[in-house]
């Protein structure tokens, strides 16, 4: 658990908006590589990696995704703040307050910022802490010296420019992993690690299975390409939904049953649960209602599998997240106990 925890650390350590994630592919290759792994770059930017098992005639397709929310200047405001387009789905005030990187295309350099509310002083701003949350008033404050327009794009940034947030990552003592974009490296990191221990101790596996790291998750199209055609199932390893009504915490692997794109495969939900109670793994079942996944993107392409999510449980989504050792174990050995297990 302390090499895939190690996995969690560097993976959020690097910048992935969606749309900006060519810095972490490398950092996939050159770690699977590592490995002894043949790896491939898809066309769309996502890395896969095939490990033939005894079965090949029918296959499998497990995936993670390593591109992450963030945003892109969407222009450059008179007193010299970058106005924000956001990447991915989330609501402004999740955002507040956060430190930021602006990626220069134009000169390959970056420059830190913070990410505020343009009202943010309650000594000016009589409603500061009520007026809504927008496009229009949320703003990125530069570390640098500039006050106007003129002095942003002389530092070479331009509308396009891609922003990420800092990851914050910590653990705790007590067990706790907290930072930001942990849906879904913590998934990626699950798949390295058991990648790295196939190879490491020779284990064949009873099914030909391609792991996938998809980039284009958190805008909806995710992996729903590159999928071979001999594949007849397809499992994405992604974040478990927490909060009012729903059963998924912080210490298991939470199942989906359904999300926004409706129920996933009966069978093969079902062939989750045994093994996870044929192994003694704590788990939950759960529905995650305003949720889409790699595999329902495949979905709705036209993918002819069957579909299913698992993943550890992530407190807070798609703001500063939180989870425990704990799930991530559990989460890690379901998924082991899969790729080990016959066909649905």
């Amino acid at each position: 658990m302390s090499q895939t925890i190690e996995y969690i650390q560097q993976l959020t350590a690097i910048p992935s908006p969606t749309g900006f994630t060519r810095e972490i592919v490398d950092y996939l290759v050159k770690t699977l590589e590592g490995f002894g792994y043949e790896v491939h770059r898809t066309v769309k930017g996502g890395v896969t990696v095939t490990v033939q098992g005894q079965e090949k005639e029918k296959q499998r397709y497990i995936t993670a995704h390593v591109d992450t929310l963030g945003a892109i200047v969407r222009a450059i405001k008179p007193d010299g703040r970058l106005k924000l387009d956001k990447i991915g789905g989330y609501p402004w005030n999740m955002i507040e307050g956060e430190n930021c990187t602006v990626h220069i295309a134009n000169t390959g350099k970056s420059v830190t910022g913070t990410i505020l509310l343009h009202q943010t002083s309650c000594h000016v701003y009589r409603d500061a802490g009520t007026i809504e949350r927008n496009q229009d008033n949320m703003e990125v404050r530069l570390d640098e010296k500039v006050r106007d327009e003129k002095g942003v794009r002389a530092l070479g940034i331009e509308v396009g420019d891609f922003i990420s947030f800092d990851p914050r990552t910590i653990v705790t003592e007590s067990g706790y992993i907290k930072s930001r974009h942990l849906d879904d490296k913590v998934s990626a990191a699950i798949l390295l690690r058991l990648l790295q221990v196939y190879q490491e101790e020779g284990i064949q596996l009873p099914v030909t299975t391609t792991f996938a790291f998809s980039v284009f998750e958190e805008v909806g199209h995710g992996a729903n390409s590159s999928i071979p055609t001999e594949a007849v199932e397809y499992l994405a390893v992604d974040m478990g939904a927490m909060g009012d009504d729903q059963q998924t915490d912080e210490y298991t692997v939470s199942i989906c049953v359904k999300d926004a794109s409706g129920p996933y495969h009966y069978e093969f939900r079902q062939h989750l649960v045994a093994l996870a109670k044929e192994n003694d793994i704590s788990y939950q079942l759960d529905i995650y209602p305003f949720y889409g996944s790699d595999a329902s993107a495949a979905m709705r392409a036209g993918a002819e599998v069957k579909h299913a999510l698992l993943g550890a449980g992530i407190e807070s989504s798609h703001s500063y997240e939180r989870t425990h050792k704990d799930s991530v174990q559990a989460t890690e050995k379901l998924v082991d106990c899969y790729l080990r297990s016959p066909l649905v």
